[in-house]
């Protein structure tokens, strides 16, 4: 009896036992569900719970006072009510128990357990899931929420532990729900009970509910397991076909006083968790041989003495998985054909990590994915072959190869050559090993697709040309044609000058560097492009540009007039002794369309003369003219400014 009290003892320290009416969880392993009420799945609505689970009446539409129906959608009935769409579990076709709850308190659930479905001084957990309906928003001092007391009795109706009650499941802005647990330690010769809930507020304005996922199960010492270590838990991966030993390790903590063990296994074949025969052991030692595509679960099944031989009584460690991965499926990757200086690119795929060997292989590159070569050289030519491994490290390879081709080499005569405009010039490149050139341009070119095209562009052009080999290789080599223009003289604007005078001439010169007037009278310099001309006569002088690129010579004349000096006597005696008779004004006869014109003192005209082939004798319409001071004024007729003054005629 004392080791009996005394194991309970431990039990209750481990699972941190206070006050049930507070709500308790398991701190250890728990087993597989004793009952589990989840109100099943559908498309529509669920049908009524079997005969005796429930005081409430069934409904297929919304609740009223006293009813409950089964559905996974609760919208549709209450704008006061949270609109929910799933189960607790987030299934959309799970169902849950919505109830609206009697006026009255009273036991609205009992689930009373099959016949020896339990064992006996064995500690459960005892779970449920609860959501208010209400919304926080239609809530006020009038409403009534969920207070719900679970309890546990014998079949005979005496209760097994105080009771736990849930007291106000306070309403909130968005749907909640509520996990609502507890613990009891079935009674020495107790192998079936009668779980109850009973609800303590009224219905009326409020009350309403929903309810899933009832469930309890046994609880125990915490149970470890691991591989070779209990903190080695993860999931172990082997390769389809592979031979692998594995050794489970497990550690059970305090609260039986004779803790039994049995190793299961779940090969994933719908036989569901099964006892491996003979494996009770704190270590279970296997190998999988051949493995084939699977995943297997272990676990470790722990009770209290002879309690090993009910499901119902064990508890379990956490699963421990080992999976069997296919080997991942390697996409074929195509060979490539590159030129050198090219990028070439190798991609793989089908897995998560990738390891490449081959002569272009380097510490650097190995891993990449994609494999790049930029520029890829003869060097890199070769066999590939790609590690390919999945997330479960399986690995498959595949090969494929590189051909890395040459360039052919280029070469140009003449990378610059200068024409005058108009000429031609022949363009020499040649590549051993070359199929085709191309020229661009073609413009200027007698044929684009010769190695030697003949070339007369309008301007200076630079021609590319590539040579290309069978392989798609290529060259390119530049060569810029210069074509020079013939050279442009300008002597400039006709010149005017009086005799005695000098000008500069105005030439200019375009694409030209030599320069030469002639004839050469009467220039500074005959050899520059503005020599200053002092003739004494009319004359044409013709300016003649040439280059020394010799691209031809071009010439421009320009005329310079030159007047003779006209000289005006200020002076004359018209008195017939012979000497200074007439106003003989020189130089003024080679004036042929200038208009002479003589004034008196009193501004009358006394004298005209177009040209000058008579000089004046100081006589107006024949007569004679009294001495004294005339005026004139004369127009040469050639843009020149007038020309005025006085002469003194005597007598």
């Amino acid at each position: 009896m004392r080791l009996h009290v005394l194991k309970l003892f431990l039990l209750l320290i481990f699972i941190q036992t206070f006050n049930p009416a507070l709500g308790q969880t398991c701190k250890g392993s728990l087993g597989d569900p004793v009952v589990h009420v989840d109100f099943g799945a559908g498309a529509g609505n669920g049908g009524p719970l079997p005969d005796g689970l429930t005081s409430l009446n069934y409904t297929s539409d919304c609740p009223r006072d006293g009813s409950y129906s089964i559905t996974h959608y609760s919208g549709g009935c209450h704008t006061t009510w949270h609109t929910v769409y799933t189960d607790h579990t987030g299934n959309t076709n799970g169902f849950f128990m919505m109830i609206n709850a009697n006026n009255d308190p009273n036991v609205f659930f009992t689930q009373t357990t099959d016949i020896d479905a339990l064992c006996s001084n064995t500690t459960y957990e005892f779970s449920a899931y609860v959501l208010n309906l209400m919304k926080l928003s239609s809530s006020d001092n009038t409403v009534h929420h969920p207070d719900i007391e679970f309890s546990v009795e014998t079949v005979d109706g005496v209760p097994i532990g105080p009771p736990h009650r849930t007291f106000t499941i306070e309403p909130t802005d968005t749907p909640e729900w509520v996990r609502e647990s507890f613990m009891f330690t079935t009674p020495a010769n107790t192998t079936r009970v009668v779980i109850k809930m009973t609800n303590k507020a009224p219905g009326g304005n409020g009350n309403d509910l929903l309810l899933d996922d009832i469930s309890f199960r046994a609880c125990g010492p915490l149970v470890q397991t691991g591989f070779t270590t209990v903190s080695a838990h993860q999931n172990q991966n082997v390769c389809l076909g592979q031979t692998q030993t594995y050794t489970l390790v497990s550690t059970i903590g305090e609260g039986y006083d004779n803790p039994k063990r049995q190793w299961q296994q779940n090969n994933g074949d719908g036989n569901g968790w099964v006892d491996i025969s003979g494996q009770t052991a704190d270590t279970y030692r296997f190998t999988l041989l051949n493995a084939s595509l699977a995943t297997y679960q272990y676990r470790l099944a722990v009770a209290e003495g002879d309690n090993i031989t009910s499901v119902h009584c064990r508890v379990y460690s956490d699963p421990l998985s080992v999976t069997v991965n296919p080997y991942p499926v390697v996409p074929d990757i195509l060979p490539q054909q590159s030129c050198a200086g090219d990028v070439a690119t190798f991609t793989a795929s089908g897995g998560v990590s990738y390891e490449w060997s081959g002569p272009g292989i380097t510490s650097v590159n190995k891993n990449q994915n994609p494999l790049i070569f930029s520029p890829v050289t003869p060097g890199d030519a070769g066999n590939y072959t790609v590690k390919v491994t999945s997330a479960a490290g399986c690995s498959s390879t595949t090969t494929t190869a590189l051909t890395v081709h040459l360039n052919p080499v280029l070469t140009v005569d003449n990378p610059s050559p200068t024409i005058c405009s108009g000429n031609s010039v022949v363009l020499n490149a040649s590549a051993p090993g070359a199929t085709q050139y191309l020229w661009t341009p073609a413009t200027g070119l007698s044929n684009a697709s010769l190695p030697n095209p003949v070339a007369n562009p309008a301007v200076t052009t630079v021609y590319t040309v590539r040579a290309t080999n069978a392989f798609d290789c290529f060259d390119e080599k530049t060569v810029t044609v210069n074509v020079l223009p013939p050279p442009v003289a300008n002597a400039g604007g006709d010149k005017k000058i009086f005799e005695g005078q000098s000008v500069k001439l105005d030439g200019t010169a375009q694409n030209g560097d030599t320069y030469s007037w002639t004839p050469t009278d009467y220039l500074s310099d005959p050899h520059v492009l503005n020599p200053v001309a002092s003739p004494v006569n009319d004359i044409t002088y013709t300016l003649q540009v040439t280059s020394s690129y010799n691209c031809g010579t071009n010439a421009s004349s320009v005329f310079v007039r030159v007047y003779k000096k006209i000289i005006i006597p200020n002076t004359f005696s018209p008195n017939g002794d012979g000497k200074n008779d007439l106003w003989d004004i020189e130089a003024l006869v080679t004036y042929p369309q200038s208009l002479l014109r003589v004034y008196n003192r009193y501004g009358q005209q006394v004298f005209k003369s177009l040209g000058y082939d008579h000089p004046w004798a100081g006589t107006y319409n024949n007569a004679i003219l009294p001495p004294g001071t005339y005026y004139y004024m004369i127009d040469l007729k050639n843009g020149a400014p007038l020309l005025s003054g006085w002469v003194q005629l005597m007598r």
